[in-house]
């Protein structure tokens, strides 16, 4: 099955996904928001009375912005250009950026304390320049995007949304390497950073796998229930 295909040929999926997606991703970062509001708020869903912060308002429409911007973009090969966009969209009207962080940033619960901001540039371009190569090289895709990620968010590039943008540019990766998106969700989500501090490569491959093959049964599901309807 062509996932990237289906998610742009079947709006109930493609609703589905960049809600959950949306949701998961914004949740994980502490944003309150249910599925439910999440979705009255990206779908203009108007049956719905929704309290929340403008804050966690303009991080889902941002996060919808980014992650269908990111889509958009076929090209497997990774460009800069594509990452700022995303992390700039991510942060509109919350924590307007232009582009890399140019002040020091930590991450809360982590051990590790990000590079400085003079590093940045030239740890995005070597990690770039590795993704690349191993698009070329046909690594195995949940092995290149876990390594990938695992360095985006040590690196912590932007002064906000580090994780919101690297889990887009994750599923994005997946989708064009022909395998079903992998939602982080929050459930898992303290095995997920636990992957990240430990920087663990492996086990990060196979956690994006379980989720790539989740999300794959859930399209599946869609895509049955669309033949149905033809066929009636």
């Amino acid at each position: 099955m062509d996932y990237y295909q289906f998610m742009w040929s079947d709006r109930d999926y493609f609703e589905d996904f960049i809600t959950r997606s949306t949701f998961h991703s914004n949740a994980i970062e502490g944003n309150t928001l249910t599925l439910a509001e999440t979705y009255a708020i990206l779908w203009n869903d108007n049956s719905l009375q929704i309290k929340a912060t403008a804050r966690e308002l303009y991080e889902a429409i941002n996060h919808k912005v980014a992650l269908t911007e990111a889509m958009e973009d076929r090209d497997l090969d990774l460009r800069e250009a594509l990452i700022k966009r995303v992390g700039i969209a991510i942060n509109h009207n919350v924590n307007e950026i232009s582009g890399y962080r140019k002040v020091p940033v930590f991450i809360r619960g982590a051990e590790h304390i990000p590079p400085d901001p003079a590093a940045v540039v030239q740890q995005m371009m070597e990690l770039v320049y590795t993704y690349n190569n191993d698009v070329r090289a046909g690594r195995d895709p949940f092995e290149r995007e876990a390594e990938f990620h695992i360095r985006f968010e040590r690196i912590h590039p932007f002064e906000d949304g580090n994780g919101r943008t690297g889990r887009i540019l994750l599923e994005r990766g997946l989708l064009l390497s022909g395998h079903a998106p992998a939602v982080v969700s929050i459930e898992n989500r303290a095995e997920y950073l636990e992957l990240i501090n430990a920087v663990d490569i492996e086990g990060m491959a196979s956690f994006l796998r379980d989720a790539s093959e989740s999300e794959a049964k859930r399209a599946e599901a869609f895509k049955a229930i669309a033949e149905a309807v033809e066929k009636r």
